[in-house]
């Protein structure tokens, strides 16, 4: 929806909760008037219902208002004696629309102060249930939101099974563009395989897409900190508008909301203004290499012989795997064998090793092509070690535009600016206007594995705009190995370990576990202080 739709869908609000309560306004001993007036009427009418006034910015946020209206619509009915389960069910089934009943047909009384919570055990229940909704749902959207590791690509990082908090906070709370949705979570509501959020039946002529209904415009609130390099990153994935994820053509797209694509987490080695380069699985920024943090450990792809005379079984493989702390694949056949992730570090010890002739990295050459690199055009013969040189975009910088590099930020100026382009001949157009240039309206990120052979990554799909960014994983509250056998299924070394603090690595469990033991005493002693008074 554009701004104005979205002004008129308010104001037709403001009309409809007017029309609807204004009678009930007057019997609570206000003006008529007072109901029809946008923000004001909210905190007049939280008033009659003798509620905080704060209740004012729940029904301005996105997704939580879902859950925020149907309590205000019961609300109203209770505050005019109309409080049986009857009417807690109509209020809610007709939308809102049972305070015309209310304020037409009926002759009520306004309950002046009443008692905020429901007199009934389950009305205090389904009360105590909403609160929690409602508070949850704040934090999850406006503040942390839990996420779990779900591959390999951050590996020695972040390892599968790593559960996370991220901080919306650090780059700014974005606010949820898809305002009409299942609170709590992403885009498919659990055990159902439904979509979590309305979407319109309207198909698109061009791409026979959905296209969902009530969308905000993007809008982050300011945050603490910009995105730096090498930071570790969750976002949403720009490629998750291709109809086969395996087929990253910029043009074969379906609608799907930005906030509700799925969920990656990468290393950002480019920031907006940078030029990036690959070469022989390096990234260099602006012409220097790249050095990683501290934690980071790059993992890539070796190829190795085999002593003469000797042979490895498949049980020993797997055991040299753990022990050398290898991250995927160990095979072989007679005499070579092939590792798809390891450190540097690992691969030196495994060389000792007296069954082991020689061990080379996998380097793909820059002759080798590889088609589903992004930008996917015969033009960029660029390969997962072998990339670039690539300019990432930054808001307000102005580039050349020409059927040259049309193939690196077509998909930019118009998947994600909302411009349509396309060239004829040697003449690029954009919104029909010959155009040599073109100025861009956000920053742009490229994120990538540490896992380099291994991560699928902005290599493939290209670039990250900053609309797509969710915020900045701080925290490691939990880590489970699937492999592991009964206590040692949780990485204890792990739990409560920050992400991005350069040094070792240091739980905070223990501390943590001696406060929440402080803080129980400290309520056990005042309760048998206040009881012995």
């Amino acid at each position: 929806m554009t701004s104005v739709q979205w002004f008129n869908f308010i104001l037709i609000l403001q009309l409809i909760h007017g029309l609807g309560t204004w009678k009930l306004y007057q019997k609570a001993g206000r003006k008529a008037w007072e109901a029809y007036v946008p923000v004001y009427n909210a905190l007049v009418l939280f008033k009659i219902l003798n509620r905080p006034w704060y209740w004012i910015f729940f029904i301005f946020l996105p997704v939580i208002n879902c859950v925020m209206f149907p309590v205000i619509w019961v609300e109203t009915a209770r505050s005019f004696g109309k409080n049986t389960t009857k009417d807690t069910v109509l209020a809610v089934l007709s939308l809102g629309f049972y305070n015309y009943y209310l304020n037409y047909f009926l002759d009520l009384n306004h309950i002046k102060d009443r008692e905020p919570e429901p007199k009934s055990t389950a009305g205090q229940f389904v009360n105590s249930i909403l609160y929690a909704i409602v508070v949850a749902s704040t934090v999850h959207i406006y503040f942390l939101q839990p996420f779990i590791i779900p591959s390999s690509s951050l590996e020695k990082s972040l390892l599968v099974g790593d559960f996370l908090i991220v901080s919306k906070m650090h780059y700014g709370p974005r606010i949820p563009m898809t305002t009409v949705s299942f609170p709590m979570v992403h885009d498919t509501i659990p055990l159902t395989g439904k979509k979590s959020y309305l979407f319109s039946d309207k198909i698109e002529e061009k791409n026979t897409s959905w296209k969902n209904m009530f969308q905000l415009p993007y809008l982050r609130i300011p945050g603490w900190e910009k995105i730096k390099r090498n930071e570790i990153v969750v976002f949403n994935q720009p490629a998750d508008t291709l109809l086969d994820m395996n087929d990253f053509t910029p043009d074969r797209n379906y609608y799907k909301p930005i906030d509700k694509k799925t969920n990656l987490v990468k290393r950002c080695v480019g920031i907006s203004g940078d030029t990036l380069q690959i070469i022989d699985g390096y990234v260099y920024i602006n012409g220097i290499k790249n050095e990683l943090p501290g934690r980071a450990r790059l993992q890539f792809s070796y190829k190795g012989k085999i002593k003469e005379g000797k042979r490895f079984s498949r049980s020993i493989y797997n055991r040299l795997k753990t022990y050398y702390d290898i991250t995927d694949g160990f095979g072989n056949n007679s005499t070579d064998f092939e590792v798809s992730a390891a450190t540097k570090e690992s691969i030196e010890l495994l060389k000792k090793h007296p069954s082991v002739a020689s061990i080379e990295r996998k380097i793909r050459a820059k002759e080798e092509i590889d088609r589903d690199m992004f930008p996917h055009d015969p033009e960029f013969n660029w390969n997962m070690d072998q990339f670039g040189p690539i300019y990432i975009p930054k808001k307000g910088a102005t580039i050349e535009v020409n059927t040259s590099n049309l193939p690196l930020y077509k998909r930019l100026i118009s998947e994600y600016e909302g411009n349509s382009i396309y060239a004829k001949g040697n003449v690029v157009y954009i919104n029909g206007i010959e155009a040599t240039s073109y100025t861009f309206n956000q920053n742009y990120y490229w994120m990538m594995g540490d896992n380099r052979n291994g991560s699928l990554d902005a290599r493939r799909w290209g670039f990250v705009p900053e609309n797509h960014v969710v915020g900045k994983p701080v925290f490691i509250w939990m880590s489970w190995n699937t492999h592991g056998k009964g206590l040692n299924k949780i990485r204890w070394d792990r739990v409560f370990t920050t992400v991005h603090a350069d040094g070792p690595r240091r739980s905070y469990l223990i501390p943590f576990v001696i406060l929440l033991l402080i803080n129980y005493g400290y309520k056990k002693w005042k309760n048998y202080k206040n009881t012995a008074a």
